[in-house]
């Protein structure tokens, strides 16, 4: 909730919360004359004692405690509004970091009329769920793009896995790896990932060179600044045409954004 994280960021708990309920209440006590049963004059908080003041702000409080929910149901939809748009305003201005970034693999039909660009963690259980829907609406859609954007927020062997994945594409083998990943049951260690970089036919020793170079952590620390720009905090994350989608999506609903999209351009 909103209101959670401004605690969490100010240090300032249950004073925070006081506070904003106080002046929430106290604005409500003086405009809303219905619940009061009489109108109170423009300057009548200046005129009031404040010990009474406080007193028939607690008494409103205490008459009526669905008001502290919902002041702060607004005001986590004012933030998560203001959020969006500033996400979307983001998607605008940063497109070719988003969609034609060198460093990110391209997936489906790179001439695609469509992109769906995954931020994602090989180690995220809700990633794994949706990847089967990601590989079947690339089969099913020949005109369907995808940017795969590592975004590795789990630890460090989803780092490393990452930084595999990411060697992978220099050896043309991306995809496949990323599926192989994707597919691997539980928390991956750094044997499972090169044992599986061996299944799909890599060169693992070049692969452990390749995962030091400083062009790897540089393309993911882009993509982690690039996630928090776009209010994306949590794996998978998407972004298909103008909508960003936090979450994991099933497939009809993947497919009916895809061809929202497609019905703007």
């Amino acid at each position: 909730m909103a209101i959670k994280r401004l605690m969490a960021n100010s240090g300032l708990g249950w004073l925070v919360v006081a506070a904003i309920v106080f002046l929430g209440a106290a604005l409500l006590f003086f405009s809303d004359v219905g619940s009061l049963g009489r109108w109170q004059p423009a300057n009548a908080q200046s005129q009031m004692p404040q010990d009474e003041f406080e007193r028939r702000v607690r008494a409103y409080l205490l008459d009526h405690p669905d008001v502290i929910a919902e002041a702060l149901q607004r005001l986590e939809e004012r933030e998560r509004a203001v959020q969006a748009s500033a996400a979307k305003s983001v998607l605008k201005t940063r497109a070719d970091e988003v969609l034609r970034d060198p460093h990110s693999p391209v997936g489906g039909n790179p001439q695609g009329d469509v992109t769906l660009v995954e931020f994602f963690d090989y180690n995220c259980p809700y990633c794994k769920r949706v990847a089967p829907d990601v590989v079947k609406a690339v089969s099913d859609d020949s005109k369907l793009r995808i940017v795969y954007k590592e975004f590795p927020i789990l630890g460090a062997s989803s780092t490393f896995a990452a930084k595999a994945a990411l060697a992978a594409h220099r050896q043309g083998k991306y995809v496949a790896f990323h599926e192989a990943l994707m597919e691997a049951k539980g928390t991956l260690t750094e044997k499972g990932v090169l044992d599986a970089a061996g299944r799909v036919g890599l060169d693992v020793d070049r692969l452990k060179g390749d995962m030091t170079a400083a062009g790897i952590q540089a393309a993911i620390d882009r993509n982690l600044a690039l996630a928090r720009a776009l209010n994306i905090n949590g794996t998978p994350g998407f972004v298909i045409g103008e909508q960003i989608v936090p979450g994991a999506m099933d497939l009809s609903t993947m497919e009916r954004v895809i061809h929202e999209a497609r019905e703007k351009k």
